[in-house]
């Protein structure tokens, strides 16, 4: 079940390139359902950083804990993070990758990748 609730929690975050440099807060809640039936919540608390890659790029990095809520089992905490970068590769152009991991109480983590191109107009 963690393991879909972290697929979508993948699939929901966004990414872009840095807006300025420095340090951050991001609390970020994401919920998954299978058709309308309600599976789980991953609620996010990560202090992060951000800053420029030269003038076209820039990347982030943040980790904390995850709050999941599996739909009728208890509260666990678990610790989560994402790293990501973002390139203009044109005047309204915007590539981006991201890797992602969430932990599932175990010896294992759950990883996800993200990769993107964003057309502005």
């Amino acid at each position: 079940m963690i393991k879909s609730v972290f697929a979508a929690t993948a699939a929901l975050s966004v990414s872009a390139g840095a807006a300025f440099a420095g340090p951050y807060v991001n609390v970020e809640s994401n919920s998954g359902f299978t058709g309308s039936d309600y599976n789980a919540t991953v609620t996010d608390a990560h202090v992060g950083y951000e800053g420029g890659i030269g003038e076209d790029a820039g990347y982030y990095v943040q980790a904390g804990p995850a709050l999941v809520s599996v739909d009728g089992e208890d509260l666990e905490t678990e610790l989560s993070g994402k790293a990501g970068v973002g390139v203009d590769v044109a005047e309204n152009v915007n590539v981006y990758g991201e890797v992602s991991f969430l932990t599932d109480g175990s010896n294992d983590a759950n990883y996800g990748t993200k990769l993107g191109v964003k057309w502005s107009f």
